[in-house]
């Protein structure tokens, strides 16, 4: 079965918004996972404009699922002294995910170009299995992309879904070819595979029909969107539904 990893960002955007700690993003976390959650994302920026840096190192002790921490290695905190690698680094998740995230955008947008950052990605990558924790490169549904991916020792890719899940309303069988060839790529290079990016209800369901053997899903905004409206515990049974 495919994992259902749930980003809680939002809800941390949420409580930002205001000020305090409402909600409580660490109660959140736990939440999820008593609800059926197999891993907790988060993506702390240095702008910490959502999930802060002191969230990520308060949320490890106190869940038992899968850790999940995303962000663009070359990140500085800044109210911290120290940066994103640092910060895995005390962590050590379970899994890191590196996203090549300009400072200030809105939203990640691109998978990395794992050609040009080859050598660099490979530096990373090794001092981060150094500590024991897996690595996943976000990536796009591109095959050259994926196969100099596997050069860098990383474990799995994660696939930008973001063109699925914008095409799928206009034919759902084009908008998943693409991520289809892609996956199998990863599983010939002896890849693991994530996914996320805009994946929903409307849309995992096909999205896990037509590549069962991904590890795990990433949703964040979708989820915590249809929370608003469903409660998270029956938002989380939904999702989980979608992956059977």
């Amino acid at each position: 079965m495919t994992k259902l990893s749930v980003n809680i960002n939002k809800v941390a955007t949420i409580r930002n918004a205001r000020g305090g700690n409402t909600p409580d993003v660490l109660r959140f976390a736990q939440d999820c996972e008593r609800f059926g959650a197999q891993g907790i994302t988060v993506h702390p920026r240095p702008d910490e404009r959502h999930i802060r840096y002191a969230d990520a190192l308060a949320i490890k002790p106190l869940i038992g699922v899968e850790y999940n921490i995303e962000g663009n290695p070359k990140g500085i905190s800044k109210s911290r002294p120290y940066g994103f690698i640092d910060l895995v680094k005390e962590i050590r998740p379970a899994q890191v995910t590196l996203v090549p995230d300009a400072e200030g955008v809105l939203t990640s947008n691109a998978g990395w170009d794992t050609v040009r950052n080859q050598d660099y990605l490979c530096d990373v990558v090794k001092e981060f299995k150094a500590c024991s924790i897996r690595v996943s490169i976000f990536i796009d549904a591109n095959l050259k992309m994926i196969e100099m991916a596997a050069r860098t020792g990383t474990d799995r890719v994660e696939l930008y879904t973001e063109s699925y899940a914008r095409e799928y309303p206009a034919g759902r069988e084009a908008a998943i070819a693409p991520f289809v060839e892609a996956a199998k790529v990863a599983r010939d290079c002896g890849l693991g595979l994530n996914a996320g990016h805009d994946l929903s209800l409307e849309n995992l369901t096909y999205f896990h029909q037509q590549i069962p053997w991904c590890d795990e899903v990433s949703i964040g905004h979708a989820l915590i969107s249809d929370a608003l409206y469903l409660g998270i515990e029956e938002t989380i049974h939904r999702y989980l539904d979608c992956l059977k």
